[in-house]
């Protein structure tokens, strides 16, 4: 599909009264966890778009502009809020973290496993193993706080099992900054997902550092403060890969874009017939917003679409589901990586003085006391053992002991023997 060949209305007939932005919220219980995973992505394309526009507003004296970009950034923010109002109030913080790490750990593996640009490649499988880890953080949260077996929450889906430990995320932000791509000389499914992640990993950014201060005690408040620090880790790796060569009004062109590819993707995919009605009217939303930015790009830059994006045929449909075989596979062969400027290093071919080291040694000092390995460590104590789900042996013999939380991996270079090998291969 080319969206810019469907026939779209004008944004104005999307104005809708409050009464029609509160929708029927879903079963908690029933209701897919892919389904919650959609709606979660589509919220983070809208929040970059949104914050977007805001920029526009402030850089600009042409007050017209700013009428027509306001419009549609409200028509933006009206679907937003009607997205984050289908989750049900008896829901809580921490289940719906759950579901953020779960988008976070599929819509990755997914993405890499189809990525042909290998540094984008590598840096979702890098962020992979991170978020994977913060799941099983939460999911250990989960059933000490409130007694859920977070297994039910991911339909068993997605494992819940160790990845490279959370003290081994932080990094000097120096070693975070990779270097960006051309929108022009690569294929639209890497630019799609450059901006597709970036989203997801702000709005979970955003989530945490909004919720984690009102988490109803003080281990759970110091797990979300950590886990949102890698998140802005993650959120400036992946946003330093966007083409920065966009002017404001080729940027609002392709915001519109990914979100009508998100919407598109949600609807191919959706399971949930009340929903995939949703996904239908958003998108049919969201086609005028794209045509409004186009009529801007025409306005004032001169350019038609193709300048922007030579090539808008929506690639196959964004898919979330399950990726355990590929997880498995990339924990064995990179559990002991770090980031080493705008590229990755296993841990043993660096200088005992390296700026990772240094780094990570102080932000966890003392390392008994870090959050994210408490949470775990005190279950074990209380419990025998932590609480995982997983199909079988973990891939990495030196996280399969569940009654310990080992913060060795991905710190200590003799802590895991690589095979030579093993790494970030191209496909």
């Amino acid at each position: 599909m080319n969206p810019f060949k469907e026939k779209a209305k004008k944004p104005e007939e999307y104005l809708d009264s409050i009464q029609k932005l509160y929708p029927e919220q879903y079963d908690k219980n029933e209701t897919s966890p892919y389904t919650k995973t959609r709606i979660i992505l589509a919220c983070g394309a809208e929040y970059e778009a949104n914050w977007h526009s805001h920029q526009m507003l402030r850089h600009t004296d042409d007050v017209d502009l700013k009428r027509r970009i306001s419009l549609v950034r409200f028509l933006e923010k009206q679907q937003q809020q009607y997205l984050a109002q289908l989750k049900p109030a008896n829901e809580s913080i921490l289940e719906t973290t759950i579901a953020y790490e779960q988008l976070a750990v599929d819509l990755t593996a997914g993405m890499a496993k189809r990525e042909k640009n290998f540094n984008v490649k590598k840096a979702l499988d890098f962020a992979l193993l991170e978020d994977f880890d913060h799941l099983y953080r939460y999911a250990d949260l989960l059933d000490e706080d409130y007694g859920i077996h977070a297994e039910k929450l991911v339909g068993k889906y997605t494992e819940i099992m160790p990845g490279r430990p959370t003290v081994a995320h932080h990094r000097h932000p120096f070693d975070n900054v990779k270097g960006c791509i051309s929108a022009k000389k690569n294929d639209i499914q890497t630019v799609l997902n450059t901006m597709i992640i970036t989203a997801a990993e702000q709005q979970t950014m955003n989530f945490y550092m909004n919720v984690g201060a009102h988490y109803i005690n003080e281990g759970g408040k110091r797990l979300y403060e950590e886990i949102c620090l890698v998140e802005e880790e993650h959120v400036t790796q992946y946003g330093s890969l966007i083409d920065p060569n966009n002017d404001p009004f080729e940027c609002s062109l392709m915001h519109e874009y990914v979100e009508c590819y998100v919407y598109w993707s949600n609807y191919m995919t959706e399971t949930d017939a009340r929903i995939k009605k949703i996904w239908e009217y958003q998108f049919e939303n969201e086609l005028s917003h794209l045509h409004a930015a186009l009529a801007l790009l025409k306005k004032y830059d001169k350019k038609d679409y193709t300048d922007v994006i030579p090539n808008p045929e929506f690639p196959a449909p964004l898919e979330l589901k399950e990726n355990v075989d590929y997880v498995r596979s990339i924990l064995a062969s990179t559990v002991q990586y770090t980031g080493k400027l705008t590229d990755y290093r296993p841990i043993s071919q660096l200088p005992e003085d390296d700026r990772y080291f240094v780094y990570n040694a102080n932000f966890n000092s003392p390392v008994k006391d870090n959050p994210s390995h408490k949470v775990i460590s005190d279950y074990v104590k209380k419990h025998g053992k932590d609480y995982r789900f997983q199909i079988s042996e973990h891939p990495v013999p030196a996280l399969a002991n569940r009654e310990i939380d080992n913060i060795e991996v991905g710190v200590v270079p003799s802590a895991v023997k690589l095979k030579p090998t093993d790494g970030f291969k191209p496909l």
